[in-house]
């Protein structure tokens, strides 16, 4: 699936920021299963190139000011190949090891709810359980637009039976990290049946040894396939933020964010 992606994040400062400092993770990589084609990232209308590839396999790039910035404007955009993998990620330049997303965080600690979600999953392989774990954390967690917060816990979202897809993501993490297998959180982007998406979407991934990383969309019951995107990863939702920085001299900040993304025909694409 030939893919076409535009997504816009302002931030507004007032005071006018006197310092501002971003690291930015807005550069999808390529592996089996989507490979990048054109794509750029700028900062109130220059471009931003990446400076660095993490250990995980993404790139990052550092954008400051100094001065009176009342605006800073983000835009992503491009486009991306897409092929229905199973949620597999091979090829990924990834060189952390697994047991790394074994760790907890504030954001995935599990309590004694978590860990009886874990406790009742059952499967023959790694991979069959990471699959029950995903129908239970999605019968467990109604999906409910604004029903937390991104300082929500897993531990929080399961006690209160909603949440979003980052709740989702979350709770599936600890619950697979109790079970003692790696699992890590993922934003990126998805192309909705049936509109425009209008926001990051946030899924898991689970370290399957058989197969290897393996993702995991509890909020929609699947493995991510050609109509996702997969942008940046981490042991959680803070870790793999897209965007995260510091500004110095603003007493109030408001943001706004949108994300197109629609499908298109590419070169690569057969015709119909």
């Amino acid at each position: 699936m030939h893919l076409t992606v535009r997504h816009a994040t302002t931030y507004t400062y007032d005071p006018p920021a006197s310092r501002c400092a971003l690291r930015l993770r807005l550069y999808p990589a390529s592996f089996e299963g989507q490979r990048v084609g054109s794509w750029q990232v700028s900062v109130n209308g220059v471009a931003v190139q990446p400076l660095l590839t993490a250990a995980n396999g993404d790139r990052e790039s550092i954008w400051t000011c100094t001065g009176s910035d009342s605006e800073v404007a983000i835009v992503a955009e491009g486009e991306i190949d897409t092929a229905d993998v199973s949620g597999v990620v091979r090829g990924l330049k990834d060189t952390v090891r697994t047991s790394v997303y074994l760790r907890t965080t504030p954001l995935t600690l599990a309590d004694k709810k978590i860990e009886e979600l874990a406790a009742g999953i059952a499967g023959k392989s790694t991979l069959d359980r990471m699959h029950a774990l995903m129908g239970a954390v999605r019968d467990a967690v109604d999906y409910i637009s604004a029903a937390t917060t991104t300082h929500t816990t897993a531990a929080q979202a399961l006690k209160l039976g909603k949440g979003v897809c980052q709740d989702h993501a979350h709770v599936f993490i600890s619950a697979a990290r109790t079970l003692r297998v790696p699992a890590r959180y993922v934003v990126g982007y998805l192309l909705a049946q049936d509109t425009k998406l209008t926001e990051t979407h946030a899924w898991a991934e689970a370290f399957v040894p058989e197969i290897g990383w393996v993702g995991f969309d509890a909020a929609n019951r699947l493995c991510p396939t050609d109509r996702y995107v997969r942008l940046a990863s981490g042991l959680d939702s803070a870790d793999a933020a897209p965007i995260r920085g510091n500004v110095s001299g603003v007493a109030e900040e408001r943001l706004s964010a949108s994300v197109d993304i629609s499908q298109t025909q590419g070169q690569n694409q057969t015709q119909q």
